[in-house]
């Protein structure tokens, strides 16, 4: 059978979707899985579950990496893999991660279907902690398999109570026995929705993803000095918040400043003691910067520890400005975004390429072996939000773009 005759189930994948959405499930329609919990686990039990009724082997490593592997005529070669995560932000979305998961799952289930067998073994992982809201830094364990951090560190990373990656694994059962990384992979694929409005405002049904912004990744500490909030006067105060508000504003300008396609945020803030009628004597918080273009980037980071020591130095404060993650501009493959590309024309989608705005553990896997990515549309461009949406039928698109792609690249010497 050609492999252009084959086409994805969009009422088994979108069944799939709603059912790995319960787990986890929140009030206004989103999910709560975070990294490791026993919703974690449950969620991952279920994708084993369905990949062994599938016919796959499975596979977990040290980092809890998680690889269902399908046969193909000659299991020696190397294998094209896809996949995603299934970890959510607090209040996340039910597509976002999961559906590069599910949507490799439908891959096999097609494969399965028609009776389809490709040259290469076709593999679907999920990588531990892509979102890195319970433990940072993100996508930390697909960064120890490409190489990026070592297995120590992404197994000491530590959530706010204290409690570390390789004792949550252990705890969940998915402490794996298989070494994280050092095998050969022939292509990767990853799906996902866009997360941004582009597609949507562009009407277009695929992105065709050429490669993906560079990332800094900072905590900044401002320290001060506790006092009444009555008695104190205003000219005597050195109060912690006052820097970083006085950084949080620098922060939003430094990304004004650097269009087209800057991003920068502060989404989290720890303030202490917390007291309404005390002055803050200390706070917490985070810098995100973005830009596609690494000498931008690094010149926004400058701009804000700049803004951060001139607040410090106004305000009387100490500073602690760290920088805990960089991960530096993408260009994905050239034939695997041809195979994405083609996939698309094949089947008659509107496509256009584009660049991800956000992180993806693709990012990391382009270090290790050809790389691209498949976007479909969401709703209003929202995701890390318990409304992230995205249609059947965009979903059911993405995943038979991804089935050509790895098919195509499957069967390629």
């Amino acid at each position: 059978m050609a492999a252009t005759n084959l086409r994805v189930n969009a009422d088994r994948l979108w069944d799939s979707l709603m059912e790995m959405a319960k787990i986890g499930a929140t009030e206004k329609g989103g999910v709560c899985r975070l990294a490791l919990t026993d919703l974690d686990k449950q969620a991952r039990d279920l994708f084993v579950k369905w990949c062994k009724e599938a016919g796959c082997t499975v596979k977990i490593d040290k980092m809890g990496n998680v690889f269902a592997r399908r046969p193909g005529k000659d299991d020696s070669l190397a294998p094209v893999m896809t996949g995603s995560h299934i970890d959510s932000q607090p209040t996340g979305g039910k597509f976002d991660g999961v559906y590069g998961v599910l949507a490799g799952l439908e891959v096999i289930r097609t494969l399965n279907d028609f009776n389809y067998e490709t040259n290469r073994p076709v593999e679907v992982a999920i990588w531990t902690n892509e979102e890195g809201s319970r433990f940072a830094p993100a996508m930390v364990a697909s960064g120890v398999f490409a190489g990026v951090f070592d297995l120590d560190y992404g197994l000491s990373r530590a959530d706010v109570d204290g409690k570390t990656m390789g004792e949550e694994l252990k705890r969940i059962g998915y402490d794996g026995p298989e070494e994280v990384g050092g095998r050969k992979i022939h292509a990767f694929f990853e799906t996902h929705i866009e997360q941004g409005p582009i597609l949507e405002h562009e009407k277009k049904t695929i992105g065709v993803v050429q490669g993906a912004q560079g990332q800094r990744w900072f905590e900044v500490v401002m320290t001060g000095q506790e006092a009444h909030a009555g008695p104190t006067p205003m000219k005597v105060r050195k109060d912690a918040m006052v820097g970083a508000a006085h950084v949080i504003s620098a922060v939003n300008r430094i990304g004004h400043e650097n269009q087209p396609f800057a991003c920068a945020t502060v989404g989290m803030v720890q303030c202490s003691p917390n007291s309404r009628n005390t002055i803050p004597g200390k706070v917490f918080f985070t810098i995100d910067l973005r830009h596609p273009e690494d000498k931008i980037l690094s010149k926004m980071a400058a701009e804000a520890k700049a803004a951060a020591e001139e607040a410090a130095k106004k305000n009387g404060l100490e500073l602690d400005f760290k920088e805990i993650w960089y991960s530096p501009p993408v260009k994905f493959d050239a034939d695997c975004v041809a195979a994405v590309k083609q996939g698309a024309e094949q089947l008659g989608f509107d496509s256009m390429p584009i660049i991800s705005g956000a992180g993806h553990d693709a990012c990391y896997m382009n270090r290790v072996a050809p790389t691209a990515m498949v976007f479909i549309p969401c709703e209003d461009g929202i995701s890390h939000n318990e409304i992230e949406n995205a249609t059947k039928s965009d979903c059911a698109a993405g995943v038979d773009v991804l089935l050509r792609a790895m098919v195509e690249r499957a069967n390629a010497v």
